[in-house]
């Protein structure tokens, strides 16, 4: 008995590669759902601090978000439930793909408000000292691994929607 299962018509992946990308999924569903709930039951976390402190090409549009009480608060909620929503996707292995490119483009854009580049300081320390590289950038490109090496259609939700068995 083979054990490789179809990704798509052109990839197979063995039995521990296809876990191994389960497991990165759902670590990742994980971390992206609990950020979404800390911000969602704790009753001052807002933005602004993240947005005030931004840096870089999209500094302009922070300080614009802020100094607007409306735009605040959608960019609070849009981030607080964009993050529940896509963790949850991403962990129970629902709309896989769709889930993969909205965390990408989110956690990009945090990238993009506040780069780990040499000469940009920020008033709050970071987790290290980063050149370039940081973990929302790790964190995107695994989300792209994930769109292009879908899991969820063989363990997942998605695979009620699709019909796929596992091989």
């Amino acid at each position: 008995m083979d054990n490789k299962n179809k990704i798509n018509s052109s990839i197979s992946l063995t039995n521990s590669q296809l876990y191994v990308l389960v497991a990165l999924r759902v670590l990742i569903g994980w971390h992206i759902l609990y950020e979404g709930i800390a911000k969602l039951v704790s009753p001052y976390w807002s933005s602004a601090g993240f947005l005030l402190d931004s840096k870089w090409i999209f500094s302009g549009l922070a300080k614009t978000i802020v100094s607007n009480p409306i735009l605040l608060t959608i960019s609070d909620y849009g981030n607080m439930w964009a993050l529940t929503i896509i963790g949850l996707l991403l962990m129970i292995g629902l709309f896989n793909r769709y889930a993969s490119i909205a965390g990408m483009i989110l956690i990009l854009s945090y990238y993009l408000f506040s780069p780990p580049f040499v000469g940009l300081e920020y008033s709050k320390p970071g987790e290290g000292s980063y050149i370039t590289v940081n973990k929302n950038l790790i964190e995107a490109c695994a989300l792209l691994v994930l769109y292009y090496l879908p899991t969820s259609h063989l363990i997942g939700l998605d695979r009620l929607i699709y019909k796929t068995k596992v091989v």
